[in-house]
Parts: C-alpha cells; structure tokens; sequence
C-alpha cells in the first residue's frame, strides 16, 4: 500500500486505487470502498483496527455497533469472524451513503451484508443481549457512559473507544492531579468497570489515524474461562 495519511477526513474514491494493490484484506475492502466514493478514509482505517483489536479479546456472538454511523466496524468483525451471527448498527441519524456502502460491500460479500442491518433511533432503544458484544466507537462525549452502562445492564461484552471528553460533565474521579484530564476519564471508566464484575483491557490504535485512541475493553468475569484472557 501506497503510504497516504490515513487521518484525513477525504472519501476515498478511484484516485485512491493505485494505494490498495495488494492481496491482503485490508487492500480488497479498501478497493470496493474507493469504487463507492462514500467513505472517509480515517473511518476506513479507524474501522479495521478497532476491529482488530476487538477480536483480540471478543469473538462469536452478535454485534450491536451503538452510535454506529456506517457499521464498517461490525462489517469488519462479521468479515473476520465467521461466528458473528448478526450485525446491528444503531445511530440517532444513518448516514445517506450508508445503504450505498452496504450495497457495494454486499457484491463480495454477501454472506457479511445479509447480516448487518441500521436502526435510526436513541440507543437505548437498542435490543441488548447477554450474549452480544456492544460496541461505542467514539460514542461522544458521555454516550460513551451509556453505551457501558447498557452493556453492563445486560452483562454483555464492550468495546469503547470514547471521545469528546468533557471536563466540565464528565468524572475524572480526581485523579487529574496525576494525568491529562482526557487519560483520567478513561481511567475512571475503567475502574467502575471493574468494579461492575468485568475483566477489563486497555489498548490503543495507531495515533495516526486519530489522536482519541485509547480503546476500553470489558468481558463479564462469568465469561472468563480460567486460564484465559477473554472470550
């Protein structure tokens, strides 16, 4: 792959394709998207690792990718994960050209895009389950709570990766005597997190892409296998 910033915020299109000429998955993705013209590069990019890093942890089961705008994440999870068994993407408004990304992943794979379907409304409206792993991949600001606190709700899996931090709202649980504010918010949702019975995994994407990258990771202790580090 061609070197290209992979922050900015231009759609990639067809000038884009000489990047993408290798075999791998990223490079085949990449090369459907550019035909599309629907989709920011950093999304693209911000997309596969998110997912990647969520597999390390969290695989099989369900998806339910809150606050998702276009779902790539859930499509990237189901695409590398064969015991994903659905897909949904909840967001108070979808995206206009998230029907038209689908409908251009859906031509090489299908058997991922039969399983991924958007809901438009609140997240609190979504269908939660003990068995699904929900998603809030830079849920703004404190949505990035409410997707935790749901999750928790239901003893389900969660994969965060917050921003927006603010300082005024937001509990930095005092401890932004020792670190930047944005570092002690995180770290204050990953103690209530642990303190709500989870095993909890911190990680990071490449900074590259954006500077918001510290993911939060959290598996119910009921779902840790002795010996194992998630499930």
């Amino acid at each position: 792959m061609v070197h290209l910033f992979r922050s900015s915020r231009e759609r990639l299109s067809n000038r884009d394709l000489h990047r993408f000429t290798g075999d791998s998955l990223l490079d085949s993705v990449a090369t459907v998207i550019c035909g599309a013209e629907c989709l920011a590069r950093k999304e693209f990019f911000e997309s596969y690792e998110v997912a990647k890093r969520i597999l390390r942890r969290h695989r099989g089961g369900p998806v339910v990718d809150l606050a998702g705008g276009h779902g790539l994440v859930g499509f990237f999870v189901a695409l590398m994960d064969r015991g994903t068994d659905s897909i949904c993407v909840v967001d108070k408004r979808i995206p206009k050209s998230a029907a038209r990304l689908r409908e251009a992943l859906s031509v090489k794979w299908p058997y991922v895009t039969e399983k991924w379907q958007f809901q438009e409304g609140k997240v609190q409206d979504a269908v939660i389950t003990g068995a699904d792993r929900v998603l809030g991949i830079h849920a703004c600001g404190g949505l990035t709570d409410e997707v935790l606190r749901l999750a928790g709700e239901h003893r389900a899996r969660v994969a965060v990766l917050p921003c927006c931090h603010s300082h005024a709202t937001l509990d930095s649980g005092g401890l932004e005597g020792w670190m930047p504010m944005e570092v002690a918010i995180d770290s204050t949702r990953a103690l209530a997190l642990r303190a709500a019975n989870y095993r909890v995994f911190t990680t990071t994407i490449s900074e590259d892409i954006t500077p918001m990258n510290r993911m939060l990771l959290g598996t119910p202790v009921e779902w840790v296998r002795p010996g194992k580090g998630g499930a």
